[in-house]
């Protein structure tokens, strides 16, 4: 059995009739590649209509002509997300052709590879505009279409990393990190006014996207995934799994639950794996690897990128924590049953 495989899930709008997956609109902002081209795919294997956003051009028409083969309606729009003019213009033109958006995902991003001191600051900036900039604008931009109406999810793909940084990638960590406070606040915001727009915060591990591929690095060669690796379609359906149910904070994989515990319990332990992580462990030497470099920090890819980076040999497929996330109520009631019928088993033998 799939263990990444999403069954339908019903949701409802406030006062009104119920929502299913089938019925809804999505908007996902870096959906040309990556993980938010394969987040696309899952939603419209679901049904959603479908609304992209990203800076390549080229990117755009291939996502988009792959979720129309596969029978969804899809719709593009061309911006960055660091420019909230260009950004808003881009969600009202999807907004005219698939309509207003019960789910709006928050994936773009990008990242420099290398000692603080070594990257340039217009990269460093770079990066926070884009990965945490572009979040905040999103949810701006969100937030105008769905508080009108009184419902809506907000979904922020962020990183574990935000539960401890990792050396070499200060920029990317920073901006992690900010966009898990940014979330926190602005749900607290929504709550106070009672409101029933959501926000969900999606913490992935390692995924073997394009991702570095398209980073800056300092290091003297490309950029690689830290181990343990997940293929993106474990946490695009985590991803859906949070649009669908609306939790505040959703920790994708085993992997990065004990990474997020383990830096509760034992943040000294974690720094020093940290730093025993170094160069060797974030950079590749593999020859393929270097040759699909293409760094993208400030002008998109003139080409198409796809939603698998070349490091998916030992990439994992599947998340036990994924299946069990998505089956929890069934979970608890076989613990349930199970503990009833401990406990009647134990009376019969204590009453003999």
């Amino acid at each position: 059995m799939q263990l990444n495989a999403l069954p339908p899930k019903r949701r409802h709008r406030p006062g009104g009739a119920a929502l299913t997956p089938a019925s809804g609109t999505v908007i996902i902002t870096g959906g040309s590649s990556g993980l938010g081209r394969c987040t696309a795919a899952v939603f419209a294997r679901h049904g959603w209509r479908v609304g992209l956003i990203a800076r390549g051009e080229a990117g755009l028409a291939a996502a988009a002509a792959e979720l129309r083969a596969a029978g969804a309606q899809a719709a593009t729009a061309v911006a960055d997300v660091a420019a909230t003019p260009a950004l808003r213009t881009a969600a009202d033109a999807i907004v005219a052709e698939l309509g207003l958006p019960d789910v709006w995902i928050n994936c773009a991003g990008n990242g420099v590879y290398g000692r603080f001191i070594a990257v340039p600051e217009a990269q460093f900036d770079r990066v926070t505009a884009v990965t945490y900039g572009g979040t905040v604008n999103g949810c701006r931009v969100a937030l105008a279409l769905m508080t009108p109406r009184g419902y809506g999810t907000i979904v922020n793909v962020c990183s574990a990393m935000a539960f401890h940084g990792m050396p070499l990638m200060s920029s990317y960590a920073g901006a992690k990190a900010a966009v898990r406070g940014f979330a926190q606040a602005l749900q607290a915001e929504l709550r106070m006014e009672r409101s029933r727009v959501r926000v969900c915060t999606v913490f992935p591990p390692a995924v073997n996207t394009p991702f570095f591929s398209h980073a800056v690095s300092h290091m003297g060669w490309p950029a690689r995934p830290a181990p343990p690796v997940y293929q993106p379609e474990v946490v695009a359906a985590a991803i859906h799994l949070a649009a669908i149910r609306g939790r505040p904070e959703v920790v994708v994989s085993g992997t990065a639950a004990i990474f997020s515990l383990a830096t509760r319990i034992s943040p000294r332990l974690i720094a020093f794996a940290m730093t025993r992580l170094g160069f060797n462990g974030q950079l590749t030497l593999d020859p393929d690897a270097a040759r699909l470099e293409q760094p993208t920090l400030f002008t998109p890819s003139a080409e198409a990128s796809p939603v698998h980076g070349p490091f998916g040999r030992r990439a994992r497929r599947r998340s036990l924590q994924v299946w069990l996330s998505r089956h929890r109520r069934r979970c608890v009631c076989a613990g349930v049953l199970a503990g009833v019928a401990t406990a009647w088993a134990t009376a019969r033998l204590a009453f003999r």
